[in-house]
C-alpha cells in the first residue's frame, strides 16, 4: 500500500522541509520492510482567489483531481479526531491488510479544507484543539506515519 500526502502550500528550504525529509526517509526504510510501497508528497500551491469560499473550493478541485475515488481519505482537521498512534498504526495495517492500494491524507490551506472533502473523509484527525501551521500539521503527519511503521515493527523508537 502507498501512502499519500497532499497538501496545500509549499514547504520552503529550511528546518520544516528538513525535518519532513527525515521522517518521510525513514518511513520509506522501515515501512517497506511492513510492506508499504512508498509515501508521496503532492504539494499544491495556495489559491489567490479574494474571498475564503473560493480559495477553499479551488484547493478542494486541485485535491480532488489528485484523488482516486475508492482510496481511503484521512482529513487533517482541527475539528477531527484525536487519535492515539497505535491507533493510527491499527488503521494502517487494517487498510494494508485489505489490499486498500493507497491511503490518501490532505491537509489543507489557511481557510481548511471543503465541507466536501471533509465529508468524503473515513478518518478526520486533530492534533489538538490548536490551530497549526499546514508546515507544522505536515511535519507531525509524517512524524505519526514513521512512528505508525516503528510500532508496526515493534522498534523502540514508541514507547508508551
Amino acid at each position: 500500500m502507498r501512502l499519500i500526502v497532499i497538501s496545500i502550500g509549499r514547504l520552503k528550504q529550511g528546518p520544516e522541509r528538513e525535518l519532513a525529509e527525515r521522517y518521510r526517509e525513514r518511513f520509506e526504510d522501515t515501512g517497506r520492510k511492513l510492506g508499504f510501497r512508498g509515501l508521496e508528497i503532492h504539494e499544491i500551491p495556495e489559491s489567490r482567489a479574494r474571498d475564503a469560499a473560493t480559495r477553499i473550493a479551488e484547493e478542494a478541485a486541485a485535491i480532488s483531481a489528485l484523488i482516486p475515488e475508492k482510496y481511503p481519505l484521512v482529513a487533517l482537521d482541527e475539528r477531527g479526531k484525536s487519535i492515539d498512534s497505535a491507533t493510527f498504526a491499527r488503521e494502517l495495517v487494517r487498510w494494508r491488510d485489505d489490499g486498500t492500494p493507497a491511503a490518501i491524507f490532505t491537509i489543507g490551506g489557511a481557510d481548511g479544507l471543503s465541507p466536501d472533502l471533509q465529508r468524503k473523509a473515513r478518518l478526520r484527525i486533530a492534533y489538538g484543539s490548536a490551530t497549526w501551521p499546514h508546515q507544522m500539521v505536515r511535519v507531525m503527519l509524517l512524524e505519526q506515519i514513521y512512528r505508525a511503521a516503528t510500532i508496526l515493527a515493534g522498534h523502540p523508537y514508541h514507547r508508551a
